[in-house]
């Protein structure tokens, strides 16, 4: 896959924080003119994620590098695979190794938690979602690797989806006076999420025509009436109102949930 420029960007602020003004070690103990090659073994098992970028690096370092992936983003991989192979000058590599490894350790590590998550609640029809808590920088590629895992994107930022949370509602004063505002001001442009606490909260949502509800830390029982009551709601009224489930989601309690 080709990532845009702040991936690029990304990954030149990477090397300089880790290279700085050179890789001293390298420069005294390795030959200027020494070749090497090299494969990437994997550590552990999981889903591959960022081989690409982990080339990238290495290319940003030194062009004549050649990287080749053995196994593509998105594969499942076990311990003691090699998933690529390296071939260049030797003190290139050296320096390149440290960032490449880092961005496919990270964002392997994202995919391959989402896989666990989208197993545990395999059969279900339940789609497993990320959020807007990603490492700054990181978001692009943080996204992709939850896809790599067979999850899926929310909203990409505040930008593409209105998502009416609790201090949003304390700071226009109440719900209703929120919904109003949202509805005159939004005129169906974007869709549109409430975080919702309790019952009462979820019906004023539902009336006030929100095409997504969020249900924030609801326990297991007042979960089940909830969604009960949006499907009911759904039904009389014909329009699709979608549910998502937060707080205090873990793999243990994932497929109850």
């Amino acid at each position: 896959m080709r990532f845009g420029q702040p991936v690029g960007e990304l990954i030149r602020l990477s090397l300089k924080e880790d290279v700085g003004s050179g890789d001293v070690t390298t420069s005294l103990v390795v030959p200027a003119g020494q070749r090497a090659s090299a494969f990437i073994y994997a550590k552990g098992s999981g889903v591959l994620a960022g081989i690409e970028v982990a080339g990238q690096v290495l290319k940003t370092i030194d062009k004549r590098i050649r990287f080749k992936p053995l196994f593509q983003d998105g594969q499942h991989i076990r311990k003691g695979y090699r998933i690529a192979r390296i071939e260049g000058r030797a003190a290139s590599i050296l320096t390149a190794e440290r960032t490449a490894l880092n961005f496919l350790q990270r964002l392997s590590g994202v995919a391959t938690l989402t896989w666990q998550y989208v197993q545990k609640v395999s059969g279900t029809g339940v789609k497993i979602c990320d959020t807007r808590k990603t490492t700054p920088g990181w978001r692009e590629l943080e996204k992709y690797a939850v896809r790599m895992g067979k999850g899926r994107n929310h909203r990409r930022g505040l930008y593409d989806q209105i998502l009416i949370k609790d201090n949003h509602i304390k700071t226009a004063g109440s719900l209703a006076r929120t919904l109003t505002r949202v509805k005159s001001k939004n005129a169906g442009k974007l869709s549109f999420e409430i975080e919702v606490s309790n019952a009462s909260e979820l019906n004023q949502a539902l009336l006030g025509g929100a095409d997504w509800v969020m249900l924030d830390n609801f326990s297991i029982p007042k979960l089940k009436r909830a969604i009960l009551m949006v499907r009911m709601f759904s039904k009389i009224n014909k329009k699709k109102v979608r549910v998502e489930v937060s707080g205090d989601v873990s793999l243990e309690n994932v497929r109850w949930i």
